[in-house]
């Protein structure tokens, strides 16, 4: 039924320093925006929609509304972040980018069945790309009944 994600929305404090970090920096392509002046209810209101499209026909998608409220937030890895796949090659390319650019860089972090490096957007979000090790599909797959006994364990000791 689900066939993947199409994109993902979080909103931006400005819509050209998010595209100068999405576009300039990670090297996705604008590949859409809209500006809204009306809702589907008749109120009036103005918000940009932007789309950043990604290798596999997905986008990350960001709502610059300034006349709605909203808290950004500096968030925890755990809390909230998006991943993104990239090569081993280009990890390390990313990691020496992002300290070469002054943008607040960490990792390379080894997860087991991936590395990691992470960033922080101009809106607080963390951003984490991501390299496959040669055996991650034995770690994530569907119906994985190793999943399913760790979250069993989990569940019965909370």
């Amino acid at each position: 039924m689900i066939k993947g994600l199409h994109h993902k929305a979080y909103r931006c404090r400005n819509s050209e320093e998010t595209r100068q970090f999405y576009e300039d920096f990670l090297g996705l392509s604008l590949a859409g925006a809209l500006m809204i002046k009306e809702t589907k209810t008749g109120r009036e209101t103005k918000v940009l929609h932007s789309f950043y499209r990604m290798d596999d026909g997905s986008f990350i998608a960001f709502f610059e509304a300034p006349d709605r409220p909203f808290s950004f937030t500096d968030h925890h890895d755990y809390d909230l972040h998006l991943a993104l796949e990239v090569t081993p090659e280009d990890l390390r390319i990313m990691l020496d980018k992002g300290k070469a650019a002054g943008i607040e860089t960490r990792g390379v972090s080894d997860h087991g069945f991936i590395d990691s490096i992470y960033f922080r957007d101009p809106n607080g979000y963390v951003v984490e790309l991501t390299a496959k090790k040669p055996d991650h599909d034995d770690h994530l797959h569907a119906n994985n009944q190793k999943a399913r006994a760790i979250l069993d364990q989990w569940s019965a000791s909370a």
